[in-house]
């Protein structure tokens, strides 16, 4: 991860060459403290806050992103055949409750006459 860009990133570009005379890179960052922000040169306390704050959102996100991924159970292991296959469908819908013929048969009897 490139440090200074990180920086511009937040709009605290200000502070790229302190962060580099003091060989801050990606893997100092998560163990940074505000009084080490404070003995490099980074003056305001909001932009501490800030910095601290965007270093702990860099964690939570490379600690997310280091998880590896869960690999997905095999068929047969959940005991489950992949038989599944794509089918196209056509739905037609219709009002029968008025027709004369409709009062007369059974639904199987109207297949069978159609």
């Amino acid at each position: 991860m490139d440090v200074r860009g990180w920086l511009r990133g937040l709009g605290l570009g200000q502070y790229q060459q302190k962060f580099w005379d003091n060989k801050i890179d990606a893997n100092v960052l998560p163990h940074l403290t505000a009084d080490d922000l404070k003995d490099i040169g980074v003056v305001a306390v909001g932009d501490r806050r800030r910095l601290l704050a965007a270093i702990a959102a860099l964690a939570d996100a490379k600690s997310f992103a280091e998880v590896p991924p869960r690999p997905p159970e095999s068929a047969s292991a959940i005991g489950v055949q992949n038989t599944a296959e794509r089918r196209p469908i056509t739905v037609m819908c219709c009002a029968l409750l008025e027709s004369s013929r409709a009062t007369k048969l059974d639904p199987e009897d109207e297949r069978a006459t159609s």
